[in-house]
């Protein structure tokens, strides 16, 4: 598919006190987990991080933020400068049961769009969406003005907001866009994973 992934990992994992790319679930680790569930699906990948050593071991290209300090989407924007695609796919380092089904789907819904952004019980998920090269200069601008809020930053785009009923064919959309911020939710996730994959 002529799209590129963008592994954002250049959060500070404050909440949950080490980093959660690097987190072990099951015998890989959580990033290793996103590549191997994404890679079939894009013609590249990328990796966003602002501390490129930790990442090295993954074999993709590195490139830091253009902004640093300044929240994801600074990480969005350097993933959509550093792209060589048009459509892209933005997924925090921090979601381990990720679709590479659901990823195409999105894609394909984003000709003519600037953004599709997947919405399941009311919540938006836009660290696991699509957004499109030719919004670079909102996304530049608005991270030079400070208006750093992804919502608000959506609200400024043309976007296509998918919903559960968009998804009829993904009944495990919760899971497939849980992120795990803080330790609790690191068991759960890990619960998860040992029901998926019985020893």
């Amino acid at each position: 598919m002529k799209a590129t992934a963008c592994l954002l990992a250049g959060g500070k994992s404050q909440r949950m006190g080490r980093n959660k790319a690097l987190l072990p679930m099951g015998e890989m680790k959580n990033m290793e987990r996103i590549i191997q569930k994404l890679h079939p699906y894009f013609e590249e990948m990328l990796l966003i991080a602002n501390e490129p050593e930790e990442f090295k071991e993954f074999g993709l290209p590195i490139f830091s933020d253009r902004y640093p300090g300044k929240g994801p989407l600074a990480g969005i924007h350097a993933g959509l400068i550093s792209s060589s695609h048009e459509a892209n796919l933005m997924v925090a380092c921090d979601m381990p049961f990720v679709s590479g089904e659901l990823a195409a789907f999105l894609i394909k819904l984003s000709e003519g769009y600037e953004a599709v952004v997947p919405r399941v019980g009311g919540v938006l998920n836009p660290l696991f969406a699509v957004y499109r090269r030719s919004l670079i200069g909102k996304a530049d601008r608005a991270l030079q003005e400070g208006k750093l809020k992804l919502t608000d930053f959506l609200s400024t785009l043309h976007v296509r907001f998918v919903d559960e009923t968009d998804l009829p064919s993904f009944p495990d959309l919760r899971w497939i866009l849980f992120n795990m911020n803080t330790p609790a939710e690191y068991e759960m996730a890990k619960k998860r994973l040992s029901l998926l994959n019985p020893s």
